[in-house]
């Protein structure tokens, strides 16, 4: 690593080397405890580990999809909690890592619980920082949390993931979580502290009290209680408490059965007509052993209440728009899976999330964003009456709640209508906003359905709307759960094709337009599956980007690439340049220019023919882009922008770029003979390229007519296949022979 090692962690590893530890061996605990002993602990930290695991259960829900284990430990090291990624969890089991497990330095090395104690602050153990060698796969942060008010120690909140999901951003939100923790676990000791107290001075509370004679008359009804009910103590005092409406029942309960009653929530109006809310108790009153009357006490709730009501608005309502949110959703659908045994009542969600937003949001700014989506839950709202509710879901994204409808024709009705409300701009801030609307429809059938389920089929019915054009509605069908299947099914095998070698490289010819050669050839990937046979990159590669695979695939590409053109170099074919496409999620991994390094050493090809390809969208954040660009071509790459035009790239942004190639989109350059609008798009594009000493590829060349048209306006390379479609390894080297 490029940064120093902290002294704790050299210390900890010199004192592993002292005690002969193998680094190739991890060792496990020597310690556990007994079943008895970790019953006990737990017992012991039963609030402290329900805390703890309430907001670590926070910090997995909105890193879902991320590969995380939240490990947490009491104040000696003791392992008490393990949740999140399964497969972390099983592979760590597998080294003797288990609930109750001591963890020191002495027993186990270097690891992250140890120094997290140590140290007593938040820490980082990544990669190499870790002794042993299996864990420097992995990246480790932890935290330590506290009783604030004494200081005392409680425990560890640990991190650990694959080294590939490193960033010190995890060590920020843990810190903001043990914050969270320490908060809740202060609040809860003072609140102990405070139910103490209300008890030693119940004699001098500020509760209301009433007491009965066994008959029930009252005896005593203090200042607060008349305070508090707005009722004279002079109007109650010698009266039968069975007369009241509010607590009769109760009393009767208490003084003729001798039951107790404790914190029940009681709610009036007093004199004034205000709402009032009380917790009341009720017990009876024994004199050796004889009844002789009950104690009744109000204890006054009603700023806690309101505070509270308060509370659960806004934990069911989005801050931004106000309207029910995502939790307040999924309550709502729950209730009625629930209660929906004998599938008496319909219903159905429209999914709805707002075409372009994200370009919207690029151009205006987030605070226009924010307000246009205000503008867009008021329209919204005008779709909802006694049957259909609105919520945000976040984002962009909102659904509606359908409840008793009755024909298919209904819901197509109201979707039409939802769609309707953006026929006409909005005004945010005097800017007129065009936007438009994709909505994924799902009916809840008449056999049971989880929620997640049910959720599924709406998404992706709204991905099906956004694929067919936008700005409409799809209603969700046995085909759709399909194409799901379909999905689910290639989702599965792809986890294992790049184990099982299952892709391969085809390769497309790029010539010259002044002297006819070949001088560049681009990789594209193919999946030869072992029961569906050759899978084309439109199928697999969005499921790759989905599931976080793409990354290695693309690593893959890279590294076979420059096997293969070393290869035909050590043939003695003509050198020549090889293009290789990356994706958004490899180029934003903060290793591509290390690896791309690996791969020219190991490989041994001048990086002068490997060219690497970007698009557009790739480049919007100016800043890394330039950054890693100029990296790489400190490396002695090339560098192109693909499928230009089709994207929002910012000119400025272009030429300050170290770039060295621009390729046209296949989709301007198929009408240049045709349309006058896409020949002019590509002669502007070819100038721009050149003002810029950018060579032009133009892509999707079929005929010879449009290869006269490029070579003409002198665009500088073609591919495409009026020269060859992308072919096997085999047949270029055919042709490389043959030429």
């Amino acid at each position: 690593m490029s940064e120093k090692e902290p002294n704790y962690i050299r210390e900890s590893k010199q004192l592993c080397q002292l005690r002969g530890m193998d680094p190739d061996i991890i060792p496990k605990p020597k310690k556990y405890m007994t079943k008895e002993e970790l019953t006990t602990k737990r017992k012991e930290y039963y609030e402290i580990l329900s805390v703890v695991s309430f907001f670590s259960n926070k910090l997995l829900a909105s890193l879902k999809g991320t590969p995380i284990l939240v490990v947490i430990s009491d104040a000696e090291g003791h392992l008490l909690e393990m949740v999140g990624d399964e497969t972390i969890k099983s592979t760590v089991k597998e080294f003797g890592i288990e609930i109750g497990s001591l963890f020191t330095q002495e027993d186990t090395g270097t690891n992250v619980i140890s120094l997290t104690l140590q140290q007593k602050h938040p820490i980082s153990l990544i990669g190499k920082q870790h002794y042993h060698t299996f864990l420097q796969e992995i990246a480790c942060y932890g935290a330590v949390f506290h009783y604030t008010d004494e200081n005392s120690l409680l425990g560890s909140v640990c991190l650990m993931m694959p080294i590939t999901n490193q960033n010190p951003l995890f060590l920020t939100m843990l810190s903001h979580v043990v914050d969270s923790i320490e908060r809740e676990l202060l609040l809860r000791k003072q609140n102990r502290i405070l139910n103490i107290m209300n008890q030693i001075m119940l004699s001098r509370t500020r509760n209301g009290i009433v007491i009965t004679d066994k008959n029930g008359i009252t005896t005593e009804f203090n200042s607060f209680a008349s305070d508090v009910s707005g009722i004279k103590k002079k109007d109650v005092l010698g009266r039968c408490v069975y007369e009241s409406d509010l607590t009769g029942t109760y009393f009767r309960d208490v003084l003729e059965n001798g039951k107790k009653y404790e914190n029940i929530e009681l709610k009036f109006h007093n004199h004034n007509g205000d709402l009032v809310v009380c917790l009341f108790d009720a017990q009876p009153i024994y004199e050796e052993d004889e009844l002789v009357g009950a104690f009744g006490q109000f204890r006054d709730i009603t700023d806690r209440y309101m505070i509270e009501e308060k509370y659960n608005y806004l934990a069911y309502h989005d801050d931004l728009t106000g309207l029910p949110n995502r939790r307040y959703f999924q309550k709502e659908v729950q209730a009625f899976i629930k209660n929906n045994d004998n599938h008496h009542q319909s219903l159905a969600v429209f999914y709805l999330d707002l075409d372009r937003f994200k370009v919207i949001n690029d151009t205006y700014g987030h605070s226009k964003g924010d307000l246009l989506l205000i503008e867009v839950a008021k329209r919204l709202s005008e779709c909802t009456d006694d049957k259909i509710q609105l919520a945000r879901m976040g984002g962009d994204e909102f659904i509606f709640i359908y409840k008793g409808f009755e024909t298919k024709q209904d819901i197509e009705k109201k979707a039409e209508k939802i769609l309707k409300i953006f026929d006409r701009p909005f005004v945010v801030q005097s800017s007129e906003i065009e936007t438009s609307a994709s909505i994924g429809i799902a009916i809840y059938p008449n056999y049971f359905l989880t929620l997640e389920e049910f959720m599924v089929f709406a998404d992706n019915a709204m991905y099906q709307a956004k694929e067919q054009g936008k700005n409409g509605y799809v209603i969700y069908t046995d085909e759709l759960m399909h194409d799901l299947s379909e999905k689910i099914t290639l989702e599965a095998d792809l986890k294992n094709a790049l184990e099982n070698g299952e892709f391969i490289l085809h390769y497309q010819p790029q010539i010259c337009n002044k002297s006819g050669k070949l001088i560049g050839v681009e990789a594209l990937i193919r999946w030869n599956h072992p029961r569906q046979g050759l899978i084309y990159p439109d199928k697999f590669i969005q499921i790759a980007e989905e599931t976080g695979l793409i990354t290695h695939i693309g690593e893959w590409v890279i590294k076979q690439a420059c096997i293969q053109n070393k290869k035909w170099q050590d043939y003695h074919f003509e050198p020549i340049k090889m293009s290789v496409n990356l994706s958004t999620q490899q180029f934003l991994h903060r290793n591509l220019v290390d690896f791309v390094k690996s791969v020219i050493n190991n490989t041994g090809l001048d990086p002068q023919y490997l060219v690497l390809e970007i698009t557009e969208s790739m480049a919007m954040d100016f800043d890394h882009s330039l950054h890693v660009l100029q990296q790489l071509k400190a490396i002695g790459v090339g560098i192109s922008i693909d499928d230009f035009g089709t994207g929002y790239s910012s000119l400025s942004y272009l030429k300050k770029f170290p770039l060295d190639y621009l390729k046209i989109d296949k989709s301007f350059v198929r009408d240049i003979m045709e349309d006058i609008n896409d020949a002019n798009i590509v002669k502007a594009i070819i100038t721009l390229a050149h003002n810029l000493n950018l060579a032009v590829i133009a892509e999707g060349v079929e005929t010879q007519e449009q290869l006269d048209f490029l070579r003409k306006h002198e665009c500088d390379q073609t591919q495409g296949y009026l020269y060859s479609k992308p072919i096997t390894v085999e047949q270029f080297e055919n042709r490389l022979r043959n030429k």
